[in-house]
């Protein structure tokens, strides 16, 4: 999906490690959100609350999911799931645009 419909858009944006990773949030009819960012290349350890889905539409990274030993590529079209209250690392290599999804 390219774009999504009848949400509403929070006006302040998350800004993370110096505004090196920056997003929205979007709120659903039925009250679920996601966030929609920007990553510049660098290094970046993000945590989890509850369980995400990353989306990554354009760009190139490598991430290091939660009990991993092996850094794994992920580039446009692909995703990749984080436990709940869990780490992860990710290294980008170009500019990379996300969706994140939340479940509770």
């Amino acid at each position: 999906m390219s774009e999504f419909t009848h949400v509403s858009v929070a006006k302040e944006a998350n800004v993370y490690f110096d505004g090196q990773v920056i997003s929205r949030t979007i709120i659903f009819a039925d009250g679920t959100k996601k966030t929609l960012g920007v990553m510049l290349p660098g290094e970046y350890e993000f945590g989890t609350e509850v369980q995400e889905l990353m989306e990554i539409s354009s760009g190139a990274m490598d991430v290091l999911l939660p009990e991993a030993s092996d850094w794994v590529s992920i580039t446009g079209g692909m995703s990749f799931e984080v436990s709940a209250n869990a780490k992860f690392c990710v290294k980008v290599h170009e500019i990379t645009n996300y969706c994140c999804s939340y479940f509770a």
